[in-house]
């Protein structure tokens, strides 16, 4: 059997499906290294919504797929940009959507950390700035979840310089009552953070990073960093305080910077790792055993997904994440808050099948077939 797909440059192509899945039984949570999965939320298809209105989330299917992740041993980092934070899902739905996977966490016993930000103010002046942080710090507080500092699209446009950026952070950080973890999103998957820390210039504002940092060494668990630069992040990760993790959010060079080298290695934090998980929660644990040979021949291989998934504009690398979902048979249907459904091309997400059978993803392989051919039917190809 062969599945019609498109090809580059125009017209269709065959395409043979693997009828072999990998199989990965769920394990428990990696030894060597701390790894969170960024999770999606899932829509709800019958809710009579538009874009740039609130979010309608399918409560029940979101959460089922955060007990996937714990069940294969991975942390959930929750409301987050995988979770589409910023683009279809407003405050106030990510405000549930922390309690509610809180909740499951404490549940099931799996490990949470949820972004707390400011993306309920548009714009404000500074303390405005910190009061919004600190209404969102509370909640994850409360939901006794990690909290994740999340890069503040308002801070970006009303700081003025390092200084700025000094004096927010070193203020919530002394608010903080636990570590948190730290969050640089490069402007690749936000174009309105760019120049955050204060400079546009990567060398100035990773000092001012830095600089953050080491004021509260205390407060702070780890940083996450997402700016799709391997040697910037290894040389960040040698700087950091003793006892300050570096949780990777590149999505292109994960498998080296997890493996790490003589002087240290990367945790991850990673969008892809929602798609990847049963697969990158074997590779780690392979690599718990000290064989990194066999992590890399399980991980090394994800890549050119990843890559895919993540091309430009990467913010949008989401739809390719909720299609794979979907065509897991993680949730029954390929709808996304805001209709970000819309936001890559028909061959685009043609290629995100492709890899993704080809590694073994869809533990029905004909079920992953059969909705990808319906989404082909939709756009007018025929069978």
């Amino acid at each position: 059997m062969t599945i019609r797909l498109p090809a580059p440059g125009g017209g269709l192509r065959e395409y043979e499906p693997r009828t072999n899945p990998l199989v990965l039984a769920p394990v428990g949570p990696p030894a060597s290294r701390t790894v969170l999965s960024a999770a999606h939320v899932v829509a709800d298809p019958y809710a009579d919504t538009a874009p740039g209105g609130p979010a309608a989330v399918d409560w029940d299917a979101t959460l089922a797929f955060r007990r996937h992740l714990w069940s294969h041993g991975l942390g959930v980092a929750e409301a987050m940009d995988t979770a589409q934070r910023g683009m279809g899902l407003d405050w106030a739905g990510a405000a549930e959507l922390i309690r509610r996977s809180a909740a499951e966490a404490r549940a099931v016993g799996g490990r949470i950390a949820c972004g707390a930000g400011t993306d309920h103010l548009p714009h404000g002046t500074l303390p405005q700035i910190r009061a919004a942080y600190e209404e969102q710090l509370a909640v994850v507080e409360e939901s006794g979840a990690q909290v994740i500092l999340m890069a503040s699209r308002a801070l970006a446009a009303t700081a003025t310089g390092p200084d700025d950026y000094l004096d927010v952070y070193g203020h919530l950080l002394r608010q903080a009552s636990e570590p948190v973890i730290l969050h640089w999103l490069g402007p690749m998957f936000d174009p309105a953070l760019d120049g955050y820390w204060g400079s546009a210039d990567l060398d100035a504002a990773t000092e001012t990073f830095l600089d953050v940092i080491a004021a509260h060494p205390d407060k702070v668990d780890g940083v996450k960093v997402s700016l799709l630069d391997a040697r910037r992040e290894v040389e960040l990760r040698r700087r950091l305080p003793k006892g300050v993790r570096c949780y990777t959010g590149d999505d292109f060079h994960y498998p080296e910077l997890i493996e790490g080298d003589e002087q240290g290695f990367s945790h991850a934090l990673l969008g892809i790792f929602d798609p990847l998980g049963p697969l990158a929660a074997r590779a780690v644990r392979t690599l718990d055993t000290g064989d990194t040979k066999g992590f890399r021949e399980l991980l090394d291989p994800t890549v050119a997904l990843s890559r895919h998934l993540f091309q430009p504009p990467t913010r949008y690398y989401k739809t390719g994440v909720v299609l794979l979902a979907w065509l897991a048979g993680h949730q029954d249907h390929f709808t996304m808050v805001g209709g970000l459904q819309s936001a890559r091309s028909l061959p685009h997400l043609a290629r995100a099948y492709e890899l993704a059978d080809g590694l073994g993803l869809f533990p029905d392989p004909s079920l992953a077939e059969s909705r990808m051919k319906s989404l082909l039917t939709v756009h007018g190809v025929p069978r």
